[in-house]
């Protein structure tokens, strides 16, 4: 009789309890020589050096790599404009000291540091008017001593490393790489990289950022940059964090502070520059910046642009935030950029659930919040292009966000004391999440191939099997509205006080619309019952004239706010489906009707672009709209064609009232027996492919 051998598991099996976070050990790093990714730009040199191979005046000043180029200045001598001189013989180099008295600790911190303790430094909400001068950009990273910072405890921040996430399907499978001896930082060497384990299944490989081939021009992007921001750079950093983070909450606000304000000055360039970009839309609204000339966009846009293709060269966190921050100014090819840093965080595995990662508490609250905002970036990308969406359910697996998840405290004995306004945006932030999962599954019902396949060959049914799928999701949503808290509303605003809420309704109209216009879509006047051809077409009048309403009702504190990027091709999408309301119109009062309030929406939208001037590229989509309507044709009155339209109601067959839900909703899905009079359709036969 064979006998039965056991098995050993080549791995641990996988325990319920997380293990433990690295903590850093406290002590001195010796300069650069601890930092793989400076190889490079600082290479140690004898004493007396030629001077083709010591730096110049400026740059040892600046304590920055000098680049000579062949019978020219040095690159960054020639950017500022100087001379390029050998004339200064070099400085002994100043060490911090690590013992004595607090005075002489606190004489060698570098310049606007606060005494404070890093953990509770930031509470200030207001920045220091401190130069950000080039000469000064670098010094405090490239050969000062330090502790170790915060983000050199993470997983996908550090500074001069990135990581990868190895997938189940790899080439390294994870009962292999269990195998291995970890250390106390949970990292094993291998010849694929540095891996590194964060729960007993799941690894990362992280790498030297030196050893992706690419050109390294960090130092000058971020030189350039402060060249165009000046002395304002402070003063636009507290305008962001007053402005956009707290509806938008992407950002690790006290580490960001911390290193800001401790002298750390390797700041990744394109997300710096996307945090300039969106706090320049209130430059003419700070009475501070306003006197000056505004720096150069467009150029700033342009090295935003440039150096985050090469940040996506090596997987971070810092790159996936500043390609968000990049893409609320929508400016840019949206969709393009939204599918790279859906394969970008992918790659740093944001889709995944890391509660019990072994990585800092603060970095797992920051990655599901940024996870969820590449969700809401994908899914509304996909609404505004008409394309299908990068991110499915089935391989997404980050839990929803609680409000734990935004105490952007680092220590893990303190927590944030929570201000008003920062509480209210992130009410809006976790809405809007809960909003985009409803107009996600609208695009994927009603608009994905498979759904129009299934219309398609529905044929004359097909109205009443787009009515039968929309009652489930329009009860979601109409439940959504109901639930609202009352510091959403439109009407929750302080006087001369910004209000963000104004993107948030505009998505629930735009969600709204975007089902009533597959409707709409589905009408056949030639073979459509008058009692549900008047029944859709009224409810969707009633959803275009809120719609307009919500526009007429918008205030100075809501269009200077903070709005998504999605608002502009939301607000398009309100004349959009005026348009076709007007062009599927029976008669001609009707037609009419809709041509009057589409002006009204354009005169409307026009003064609002002054104080908002992004609204003007739904002015643009408004118009090219009204132009295509110029070619419809004359439309007859609604008796000599013999059928109601929406402003003429046809009596109900006997024992059928329409219903609606709140703000006049229409809750679908009550006219199974009205579809076709003698004919009765069976839904279940029209609902699989």
């Amino acid at each position: 009789m064979a006998s039965v051998m056991a098995v050993q598991p080549l791995a641990p099996r996988p325990s319920s309890h997380m293990i433990s976070a690295w903590v850093p050990q406290k002590q001195i790093m010796e300069g650069k020589e601890n930092r793989p990714a400076l190889k490079q730009l600082h290479q140690a040199t004898p004493t007396g050096r030629a001077r083709r191979e010591r730096p110049c005046d400026g740059c040892r000043k600046r304590k920055s790599k000098c680049v000579l180029q062949e019978s020219r200045k040095c690159v960054l001598c020639e950017f500022h404009k100087q001379d390029c001189t050998f004339v200064e013989q070099a400085q002994p180099r100043k060490r911090k000291l690590v013992e004595g008295s607090e005075n002489q600790r606190s004489a060698k911190k570098s310049p606007g540091a606060s005494t404070t303790n890093s953990s509770t430094a930031v509470s200030s909400p207001r920045l220091p008017q401190q130069s950000f001068a080039p000469q000064d950009k670098f010094q405090g990273s490239f050969v000062q001593t330090h502790l170790p910072s915060t983000v050199d405890e993470s997983l996908s921040l550090q500074r001069h490393r990135h990581c990868k996430y190895l997938g189940p399907t790899t080439a390294l499978d994870s009962s292999l790489i269990g195998v291995g001896t970890f250390n106390d930082k949970n990292e094993t060497a291998s010849q694929v990289g540095t891996l590194r384990q964060v729960t007993a299944t799941e690894y990362f490989s992280t790498h030297a950022d030196a050893d992706v081939p690419i050109p390294d021009d960090e130092a000058r992007a971020l030189a350039e940059i402060d060249a165009i921001i000046g002395q304002h750079g402070p003063a636009l950093i507290d305008i962001y964090f007053r402005n956009v983070h707290p509806s938008y909450p992407i950002i690790q606000k006290k580490v960001f502070l911390d290193r800001l304000r401790h002298g750390d000055r390797q700041f990744n360039p394109p997300l710096l520059a996307s945090m300039y970009l969106l706090a320049l839309g209130w430059w003419s609204r700070e009475p501070s910046l306003a006197q000056y000339p505004k720096p150069d966009t467009g150029r700033l846009e342009y090295i935003a642009i440039t150096s985050l293709t090469i940040a996506m060269q090596r997987p971070k966190i810092s790159a996936v935030q500043a390609g968000l921050l990049l893409l609320q100014r929508a400016k840019s090819s949206t969709w393009t950029l939204t599918v790279q840093l859906v394969a970008l965080a992918q790659d740093i595995g944001l889709h995944l659930d890391c509660s019990e990662w072994s990585i800092p508490r603060w970095e797992r609250r920051l990655r599901k919040r940024l996870a969820w905002a590449l969700y809401m970036q994908d899914k509304w990308s996909a609404l505004m292009h008409g394309r299908p969406s990068h991110i499915n359910a089935a391989d997404w697996a980050v839990q929803p966000p609680t409000e734990e998840d935004f105490d952007e405290s680092v220590e893990s004995n303190t927590v944030d004391s929570l201000d008003p306004e920062l509480a209210k945006g992130r009410t809006l932030f976790m809405q809007m999440i809960a909003l985009t999962s409803i107009m996600a599954e609208v695009c994927a019902t009603f608009y994905s191939q498979t759904a129009k396949d299934e219309y398609a060959r529905a044929g004359q049914f097909a109205t009443q099997l787009v009515l039968n799928r929309a009652k489930p999701v329009q009860i979601k949503l109409k439940d959504w509205f109901a639930k609202l808290p009352a510091e959403c509303k439109m009407d929750a605003y302080t006087p001369d006080q910004l209000c963000s809420v104004g993107y948030l309704h505009l998505g629930y109209f735009a969600t709204e619309i975007s089902i009533h216009r597959r409707i709409v879509q589905s009408l056949d006047p030639a073979t459509a019952n008058p009692y549900m051809l008047y029944i859709c077409r009224s409810a969707a009048k009633t959803r275009l004239i809120s719609a307009m309403d919500f526009v007429n009702r918008l205030r100075p504190e809501h269009l200077d706010a903070f709005w998504y990027f999605a608002s502009t091709s939301n607000f398009a999408l309100i004349g959009t489906f005026g348009a076709l309301l007007m062009a599927t119109s029976p008669g001609k009062e009707e037609a009419e009707f809709y041509r009057f309030r589409l002006a009204e929406l354009k005169w409307t939208l026009s003064v609002s672009a002054k104080k908002a001037p992004w609204i003007g590229n739904a002015l643009e989509l408004l118009d090219a709209n009204l132009e295509m309507l110029q070619g419809l044709p004359e439309k007859t009155e609604a008796a000599e064609v013999g059928r109601f339209d929406a402003t003429t109601m046809p009596p109900p067959p006997q024992g059928q009232e329409p219903q609606f839900g709140s703000e006049g909703q229409m809750v679908f899905g009550q006219m199974d027996e009205d579809a076709g009079n003698s004919e009765v359709m069976d839904l279940e036969e029209w609902s699989t492919p």
